[in-house]
């Protein structure tokens, strides 16, 4: 579906809400899908909502996800740092990547500085907390429903 998006989260993301509160907020990722829904909706958007701490199936998902969505957003969480095979998986899906991140990156350890998925995907939004998600739908309902 054209102007469908699935929107995929990593490893620990299922314990947002007490885990580092400092770092992640209070919100839940039931909160963040949520607030997703919402702004699809306003956006003329469909998503998908899915979180995994496993490898493989995220990347089963990121290969199912070739000609069945207009393009992927994803919070790989750590394994934005370390993975490349997630990295080559987003490359053969041939769809145009978001990457968001809750938290700004920069200003965390220095590990954290570096990305397999940024120099592949359309851009990157981190920082913002949950409207990190909600700014990547945005661009998304520019670029499939222009």
């Amino acid at each position: 579906m054209k102007t469908s998006v699935l929107i995929l989260n990593g490893p620990n993301l299922n314990m947002l809400g007490t885990r580092e509160p400092t770092t992640y907020g209070h919100e839940t990722l039931a909160d963040i899908a949520a607030l997703c829904q919402r702004s699809a909706d306003n956006l003329g958007l469909s998503i998908e909502f899915r979180q995994t701490n496993h490898e493989g199936v995220m990347i089963d998902w990121i290969h199912e996800a070739r000609g069945q969505y207009g393009g992927i957003l994803i919070n790989p969480g750590a394994w934005t740092h370390t993975s490349v095979a997630i990295r080559d998986a987003l490359v053969a899906s041939e769809l145009p990547i978001v990457e968001v991140h809750l938290s700004n990156v920069h200003k965390r350890e220095s590990f954290r500085h570096h990305s397999f998925v940024t120099p592949i995907a359309v851009g990157v939004i981190a920082g913002f907390g949950s409207q990190s998600y909600r700014l990547g739908l945005e661009y998304f309902a520019h670029l499939l429903n222009a």
